[in-house]
């Protein structure tokens, strides 16, 4: 994935898979490093890797959801450490995992300052206390589905897209809708 703006950055992918395979979580637990097992509280075993950052819930189906990379090349070689690690101890995965993008998370700056409670009295599908907290969440009512945080000083997170293209539109949506309701000193994208 490339950036979708020169100031957006992808900061999290998180993709579903199957290894097609049972996985004996008890065993991994005592054979693999960087690993969290309780089943009592939570039937997947929790695992962290290094390089490239990511952390994996694995659970004895064999479902595995990946989170932390920010990149599909991230996410490819995060899910062949992984199997290298289960081949380590014993656990062959016979498969090509088949990713699905469950999120794409980006961060971008607007470039410019935003009122939020004028935001919030001008649009539908916004959630704002400030009180209790300094962004506004607002989804928009578009293709992309997505849902962003706003901040006043124009820092932007966009959540719940499927891929760069989607964090792309979704952006750019969002400017037209805050241009449409007439919010104010904003610059375009080019």
């Amino acid at each position: 994935m490339e950036d979708v703006r020169p100031n957006t950055k992808i900061v999290n992918i998180v993709i579903s898979t199957s290894l097609e395979s049972k996985i004996p979580l008890e065993r991994l637990i005592m054979d693999l490093p960087n690993t969290e097992y309780n089943p009592e509280q939570f039937p997947g075993l929790i695992m962290k890797i290094r390089e490239p950052k990511a952390s994996f819930l694995i659970f004895s189906s064999g479902k595995v959801v990946c989170t932390g990379t920010k990149s599909l090349e991230e996410v490819d070689l995060a899910l062949e450490r992984l199997i290298d690690y289960l081949r380590k101890v014993d656990i062959a995965i016979e498969v090509k995992p088949k990713v699905r993008i469950e999120n794409v998370v980006a961060a971008s700056d607007i470039n410019m300052k935003l009122d939020l409670n004028e935001i919030a009295i001008k649009l539908t599908n916004v959630e704002y206390e400030p009180e209790q907290f300094p962004g506004l969440v607002f989804k928009i009512n578009d293709e992309t589905r997505a849902t962003f945080l706003i901040f006043g000083n124009g820092k932007i997170v966009c959540t719940g897209t499927k891929s760069d293209k989607d964090v792309h539109v979704a952006i750019k949506n969002l400017m037209a809708v805050l241009k449409n309701v007439g919010i104010k000193n904003y610059k375009q994208e080019k």
